[in-house]
């Protein structure tokens, strides 16, 4: 496994596997999954409603708890320094774990303030080993790593083929935080699995589209949460360490970026009244 080192000293593996959407009532059965198969970081989140089968995965797993990276995210209804605080300890319980490794601010709406002082009083009592944001773009995480007494160390983001995240991740560095994927198969979308240049290096390589895709975000020092129900998937998402793409190819890939999103920007006011209806 490759390690990315986080700005506080902390080993971060990675690769790891998103529980996003999987359905609670399965949730237990895919981590185990993903572990027996050697995935040793889970993603999840309060919103995701599968803290508990995460937690329950990884107590019958018998792996030991150092040896585990758990990621989990405080939703924005649970914004504001109190009910952030108290949210936190609601994901403690729901995972079954003293501390949680990183705990990210999961959109950049409500009271992110408040929820960051939350954030980083519990980091300083233990309960939580890195602190950082997920779905905040440069205004957003320029803004807020600004004017907090501890910035994000990982910053969470749609990033894959074709939204590249090339400058916000510029941005990120210069404030000593990492960016994670989400999304870093685009979810099939846009033809992502047939597209030509990736089939094309793919061959090479003895790869598929997947592998391709996901080695590339890794040689730009992506961390990645690739998600499939089948164990046959997480075992491929996991299989890209024994290969290095070439120059070319990683700049090949790179005129794939088309800059936008394919699911939602966090500008448009219409996804703003959105987010405001899930609080």
């Amino acid at each position: 496994m490759e390690y990315i080192e986080l700005n506080n000293g902390v080993r971060m593996p990675q690769i790891g596997y998103g529980v996003y959407q999987v359905d609670p009532a399965e949730c237990e059965k895919c981590v185990s999954d993903a572990l027996k198969v050697g995935y040793r970081m889970i993603d999840t989140a309060q919103a995701y409603h599968n803290e508990e089968g995460v937690g329950a995965a990884i107590a019958k797993s018998g792996i030991p708890r150092n040896e585990l990276f758990i990621v989990s995210k405080v939703w924005i209804s649970n914004y504001g320094y109190e009910k952030a605080k108290a949210s936190i300890d609601e994901s403690l319980r729901k995972l079954g774990t003293e501390y949680i490794d990183l705990m990210l601010l999961h959109q950049p709406f409500c009271d992110r303030y408040g929820a960051s002082r939350a954030l980083e009083e519990a980091y300083k009592e233990g309960k939580l080993r890195a602190i950082g944001v997920s779905n905040f773009y440069p205004d957003h995480f320029i803004d807020l790593a600004s004017n907090v007494e501890i910035p994000p160390m990982v910053n969470q983001v749609e990033t894959h083929v074709f939204d590249q995240q090339v400058q916000a991740q510029k941005y990120m560095e210069e404030f000593g935080c990492r960016i994670m994927s989400w999304g870093p198969l685009a979810e099939g979308r846009n033809n992502f699995f047939s597209n030509p240049v990736l089939e094309e290096i793919g061959k090479k390589y003895g790869k598929s589209v997947a592998q391709v895709a996901l080695r590339w975000l890794v040689q730009r020092c992506v961390i990645i949460i690739p998600k499939s129900v089948h164990i046959e998937r997480m075992e491929q998402n996991l299989n890209i360490l024994d290969f290095t793409l070439s120059d070319e190819d990683m700049a090949e890939i790179a005129k794939l970026d088309t800059g936008k999103s394919l699911f939602f920007d966090h500008h448009d006011g219409e996804v703003t009244k959105m987010f405001m209806g899930w609080r």
